[in-house]
């Protein structure tokens, strides 16, 4: 995906994630975050939108952390989100190519980091707004979707800090019935080691395979949805590992 189609996604989703929050109201429960109701949901994106566009913006070249979640509620809540999220668009969309900034994972450039990282962050989001409504989750765009699948296994769970790790060596396959891509994911006790294939079957044997619909599968691996929702071929606890351990945590 290219920096343009990136932002267009965050502005689609961020809107999306408004009329979901406004529709369900600031007191309903989020399924996808216990604990939470959508006023949460709302304080901490928000949060992360303004956090993002001082980067971008301001071109800070260090880590800094958030300003702190709003002590607004209801109405004033609501359109304090859509100022951020606004704002947030705006800065990504005048900001110039050669922007130098902080950054936390590969990207072509600093720009395309944050463009893409936001678009992720506010359509996983979006989805959480949607739980909170009696139809649920909505359908995710399966370009948008591929791409966030891999930015989810190729780079987030490359890292360090991945917890998704097993005593002895195992495989994971993902494969999107809709899009071609294929994901070969090797787990170990150390790190994750991810390999993607476009227009392949993916070969050699593994022990588990999740397949299905982009949309669905990218909301699966980010447990947005029940593992029910997508095909499970062989070994189901590492589903459940990676249930388990793959949370992403933003401090």
């Amino acid at each position: 995906m290219e920096i343009a189609e990136y932002v267009e996604a965050l502005d689609e989703a961020g809107r999306g994630l408004a009329e979901a929050a406004a529709g369900a109201g600031p007191d309903a429960e989020v399924p996808t975050c216990p604990g939470w109701r959508v006023r949460d949901l709302l304080r901490h994106v928000t949060t992360v939108h303004r956090w993002a566009t001082a980067f971008v913006a301001e071109g800070h070249t260090a880590y800094r952390p958030g300003g702190g979640e709003p002590a607004l509620d209801g109405d004033e809540l609501l359109a304090h989100y859509r100022e951020g999220h606004a704002g947030l668009v705006a800065a990504l969309r005048a900001a110039p190519e050669t922007l130098e900034c902080w950054t936390f994972l590969p990207a072509p450039s600093p720009l395309a980091f944050w463009a893409r990282r936001q678009a992720h962050e506010t359509a996983v989001h979006r989805a959480d707004a949607e739980s909170a409504l009696a139809a649920g989750p909505g359908p995710v765009d399966p370009g948008v979707a591929a791409d966030g699948i891999d930015e989810l296994l190729s780079l987030f769970h490359t890292r360090d800090r991945s917890r998704v790790r097993t005593p002895a060596p195992r495989t994971l396959r993902v494969r999107t019935t809709d899009t071609g891509d294929v994901w070969t994911v090797r787990l170990s006790a150390d790190a994750p080691r991810t390999e993607r294939a476009t227009g392949s079957p993916g070969s050699g044997p593994v022990d588990t395979e999740l397949s299905g619909p982009a949309g669905r599968l990218y909301l699966a691996l980010w447990n947005r949805l029940p593992e029910e929702a997508v095909t499970v071929t062989g070994d189901a606890s590492l589903v459940r590992l990676w249930r388990e351990g793959s949370a992403i945590t933003w401090d």
